[in-house]
């Protein structure tokens, strides 16, 4: 029995504090593809909607994820195009100047999203032609 009026019962299985889940999805599967859902739920020990939501909201935050990657990619390939730049005339022997090197760092600065990118699409290219 509530201890005041305003308060409301939960109804059974609720979390406090969530709002409801009261939208549905769907979608068509082969019998194949429904077997492998099924499967990977049942690895899991989820049930099938529980996994399939958990997968959907996992993608989502994913998007967050991949501006993340790229970022740290974009880093990566900031060193790269640095170290191959200014490596390859010293190894020649020439000398680089204060002035040459701050302008590698104002091309590498300017490209390194580019080559972050680049490199990224080829990752994905492949992974493609592998399926």
């Amino acid at each position: 029995m509530p201890i005041l009026d305003i308060e409301m019962k939960r109804r059974k299985g609720a979390v406090k504090g969530r709002e409801c889940r009261n939208h549905s999805l769907n979608t068509k599967l082969t019998a194949t593809e429904a077997a492998a859902v099924d499967a990977a739920a049942e690895s899991e020990g989820k049930a099938v909607g529980e996994w399939l939501r958990d997968l959907a909201l996992r993608e989502l935050a994913d998007g967050n994820r991949q501006l993340q990657s790229l970022a740290v990619m974009g880093e990566i390939a900031a060193l790269r195009l640095l170290l191959i730049n200014t490596l390859e005339p010293l190894l020649r022997g020439d000398k680089m100047t204060v002035e040459q090197f701050k302008e590698m760092l104002r091309y590498v600065k300017a490209n390194k999203r580019k080559a972050a990118e680049d490199v990224l699409a080829s990752y994905a290219e492949r992974s493609a032609e592998q399926i």
